[in-house]
């Protein structure tokens, strides 16, 4: 089935490391869209293109994940798109943080990709959209 009629996953992440491990394993199920930054991501959601699950990095320069998330929460147009962090923190303060900025999910690295995925797929079925039917 062409890319087309997959949904719309958004990595964004400066190691680019992580987002090729997350690139590589998530294309096998959505059209996975990379960024390196935050500023990178709102730009290109404010171009017109449709997402349907962001993963973000806490940890990114200039616009961090939090400043992202709450970013997009406070906009009309993109405040219902779910939304996972990743996170180098275990700490229980930032999660909590995070999930009251209106997180939808809290990853910590390093993490499984499977893990990444079955989480995306819980959020994805809680909002009426599953991922693995589509394709």
């Amino acid at each position: 089935m062409s890319t087309m009629n997959k949904y719309r996953i958004m990595v964004v992440d400066d190691d680019q490391f992580i987002v090729a491990i997350l690139e590589n394993y998530l294309k096998q199920y959505y059209e996975v869209i990379c960024k390196s930054n935050a500023i990178e991501a709102m730009g290109w959601l404010e171009e017109g293109n449709e997402i349907h699950l962001i993963v973000a990095d806490i940890n990114m320069p200039e616009m961090d994940g939090i400043e992202f998330l709450e970013q997009l929460r406070s906009s009309g147009f993109f405040r219902n798109i779910p939304f996972l962090i990743l996170s180098g923190n275990k700490d229980t303060g930032e999660k909590i943080k995070c999930l009251k900025a209106g997180a939808d999910d809290y990853i910590v690295k390093p993490f499984n990709p499977e893990e990444v995925y079955v989480r995306i797929e819980n959020i994805l079925r809680r909002i009426g959209v599953t991922a693995k039917y589509s394709i």
